[in-house]
């Protein structure tokens, strides 16, 4: 095994080991935390299986395998920032719709108080 390919296992492992922590703790949830699992679990794949990105790459006509890589995540990015785009949108709404009703509640309040 090449000293490479022990740092590339090592440092996948412990980055494993630190979304786990962080999905104990409370610090990361568990829907956002598949997406990291996934990714670390490719790269120990591949850590392991030094011929497995020469093999992706012909079988998907890559001409150069670090090529694949680099293509595989920036499309993972996009996805992630597009899923991300998403929730922001969606907490963007509720928290608009929150702010208003706080406004109608403080609205009543403010007149039940002036009627009295």
């Amino acid at each position: 095994m090449a000293k490479i390919q022990i740092i590339a296992i090592a440092v996948s492992l412990l980055f494993l080991l630190y979304i786990i922590r962080l999905i104990v703790k409370g610090k990361l949830r568990e829907e956002y935390s598949i997406f990291w699992i996934i990714c670390t679990v490719v790269l120990i794949l591949f850590s392991f299986w030094r011929d497995g990105l020469e093999i992706m790459a012909q079988l998907l006509g890559v001409f150069e395998a670090p090529n694949l890589v680099f293509t595989g995540a920036i499309f993972a990015v996009f996805i992630y920032l597009l899923h991300l785009s998403v929730v922001v949108s969606k907490l963007h709404s509720q928290n608009k719709k929150l702010a208003q009703d706080i406004a109608l509640l403080k609205q009543k309040i403010e007149k039940k108080n002036n009627g009295d």
